[in-house]
């Protein structure tokens, strides 16, 4: 079978690259090739174009181009900015408060400065996947220098009250870090609304190009961060190298999409969420996780019960889906978004995040809901 054969159903992992978002690239690889650092025309006419894109990004999440630093994607983003932000605060305090559901770019991180010295509390969740806003006061101690918490889950799409839990921090004087990945060009994500101080998305799940992030730093609040990487001041000295010209016009290109397209493309996903999610119900021993929840519109994450999740996915040939992060795919193991939502391992692993996109249809949503029907009544029968 040909990958064009199957149906797409793994947006959350990554997107293809809109073509008007190649169109804005490809000059960037060959005449207007030049380095946005060189002073010279070739350079000014690259750099000029970096500016542009930097002005494309903020203008999609609501805050200022001089605060967006272009990085590899959100993955180095977020750790140049733990590190960074941690580093330098040091002497505020020791302590982190973050969450079990954290992305693992995050947690890997996280985990990392605790081998530094770093004391980090990571919040439990309820069986829907909520933050209890009272445990969470608690945690925050005078040590706190940071909170670490993401907007939406990659997993279940579940979006946190972040201005809730912002205002929370914000009244014992503790700055808010957090991972929008998944919600930027999904649902309105405005920086200045919701209060963070730092924040860390990438291109390539909202149609632009792999390689490609941003790192979000409050100027007004006076945030900034220690370097940790070294050999030029690219980037106002945050990130150094050359910048990746063709992929950052491409993310600019990918977000101003994104902003003109995001109202349309919510409601499109929302009917496709809802078709799915009631053909998915129908099956025995269903569950559609964090359901009456504040989710993403794209994203269903199901679990089922009596069903051998170690051959379901193999079960589902054509259809291009996972059991959650796609950083996590290729390792047989229960989600830990699942588990800490108190979901057990033998139903962990008979679970599937499904994530749309602006090119599936009501008749893919059809085809998906029949394969995995006709999948979970074979491994039914095959471990009865």
């Amino acid at each position: 079978m040909s990958l064009k054969e199957k149906i797409y159903l793994d947006y959350n992992a990554t997107t293809p690259a809109d073509p008007k978002v190649v169109q804005a690239m490809l000059p960037y690889f060959t005449e207007n090739f030049g380095n946005a650092s060189s002073d010279h025309s070739f350079g000014w006419y690259a750099d000029d174009a970096v500016e542009t894109a930097r002005g494309q990004v903020a203008k999609l999440v609501n805050c200022r181009p001089v605060e967006i630093t272009f990085t590899s994607g959100a993955t180095e983003a977020a750790n140049l900015v733990l590190f960074g932000f941690c580093k330098k605060n040091r002497g505020k305090g020791n302590h982190i408060v973050s969450c079990k559901t954290e992305h693992k770019a995050v947690l890997d991180t996280l985990e990392a400065l605790e081998s530094d010295g770093f004391e980090v509390t990571y919040l439990d969740i309820d069986g829907q996947g909520n933050i209890d806003l009272n445990e969470f006061e608690d945690a925050i101690r005078p040590s706190t220098l940071l909170v670490c918490l993401m907007l939406a889950n990659n997993e279940t799409g579940l979006i946190h009250p972040i201005k809730k839990l912002t205002e929370i921090a914000h009244s014992k004087n503790v700055p808010v870090m957090s991972d929008i990945t998944q919600a930027v060009g999904k649902i309105p994500v405005d920086l200045q609304h919701l209060g963070i101080e730092l924040a860390v998305f990438s291109s390539h799940k909202l149609y632009g190009p792999k390689g490609v992030g941003a790192l979000y730093l409050n100027k007004r609040n006076h945030i900034s961060i220690d370097k940790h990487l070294f050999g030029g001041n690219h980037e106002k000295g945050v990130r150094p190298g050359t910048l990746n010209v063709p992929g950052i016009v491409g993310f600019g290109e990918a977000c101003k999409i994104a902003q003109q397209s995001l109202e349309e493309n919510h409601q499109k996903f929302k009917v496709l969420q809802n078709h799915l999610e009631q053909g998915l119900s129908t099956m025995e021993g269903a569950t559609i996780n964090c359901r009456n929840q504040d989710r993403l519109p794209n994203t269903t994450n199901v679990s089922f019960k009596g069903v051998d999740g170690t051959k379901l996915l193999r079960h589902l040939n054509k259809l291009a889906l996972s059991r959650g992060s796609a950083c996590t795919a290729n390792q047989v193991n229960p989600s830990h978004v699942l588990k800490a939502m108190g979901i057990t391992d033998e139903v962990a692993l008979a679970s599937l995040r499904i994530s749309t996109g602006r090119y599936t249809t009501l008749e893919d949503i059809d085809k998906t809901v029949t394969e995995i029907e006709k999948a979970v009544d074979q491994l039914k029968i095959s471990i009865v």
